[in-house]
């Protein structure tokens, strides 16, 4: 099976449908330093493609990550450190075409962006997604929520009382706030963590795990094929 990869990044989402199994294609008008591992990467302005219903039709399933920086809960922090936002919401018009266009999709966004809650997903129910330090076992805080167009996948429960507090991805590297989020330490602690090891910090902000959507083309390829 074909996933094309819109809003690509880094590759989070690409690489886990390459280890389902798929061909990827992966489309982002931002090429990144850190390469695309998980198949062919097509430089880009993704709103082109999206005009071109033929070339959607050419894959068995698609998955897209617009910017979600109007809709993230890190926007306040972001414009505390001079980072700003976009103020772009693609995701009318991707669903829009991702609906007329007739294949399966997945869209991918942030809690309290404007998706159908079809599923949403954890760090704390992957086990491989933690880290071991002095303190003990801390498991990636990665809520992320995907609407999803010709198939059903179950809703996992989340594992939150599993080791002690949680790491996050996101802003800087080193925050720590008592009474609230603490992110990875270092970028090798953040790779780990998300299970990216070629990418690196702005890369891993925007990106989610692979295993995300290995867990997603896995149910997809079942349904859609009979895989």
């Amino acid at each position: 099976m074909r996933v094309l990869d819109l809003f690509c990044g880094a590759g989070g989402a690409g690489e886990g449908y390459r280890q389902a199994g798929y061909e990827v294609v992966g489309i982002d008008l931002i090429a990144r330093e850190c390469g695309y591992p998980a198949g062919d990467f097509i430089k880009g302005d993704v709103r082109e493609y999206l005009a071109d219903i033929h070339f959607l039709q050419a894959f068995d399933l698609i998955h897209a990550s617009p910017p979600c920086q109007t809709h993230s809960r890190t926007q306040h922090l972001r414009d505390a450190q001079g980072k700003g936002t976009d103020k772009v919401d693609m995701i009318p018009e991707t669903r829009a075409a991702l609906e007329e266009a007739g294949v399966p999709f997945v869209i991918e966004n942030v809690e309290g962006a404007p998706l159908r809650k079809d599923l949403l997903l954890c760090g704390s129910m992957f086990p491989h997604l933690r880290v071991h330090d002095q303190t003990g076992v801390r498991w990636l805080k990665r809520h992320r929520i995907f609407e999803i167009g010709g198939f059903e996948i179950p809703q996992p429960d989340c594992n939150h009382h599993v080791g002690i507090r949680p790491l996050g991805v996101y802003g800087s590297m080193n925050d720590n706030i008592p009474s609230g989020g603490q992110t990875v330490r270092s970028l090798e602690e953040g790779r780990e963590l998300m299970g990216m090891p070629w990418a690196n910090w702005p890369g891993l902000v925007e990106a989610i795990p692979p295993a995300y959507t290995r867990h997603i083309g896995q149910y997809a390829a079942y349904q859609l094929v009979g895989a």
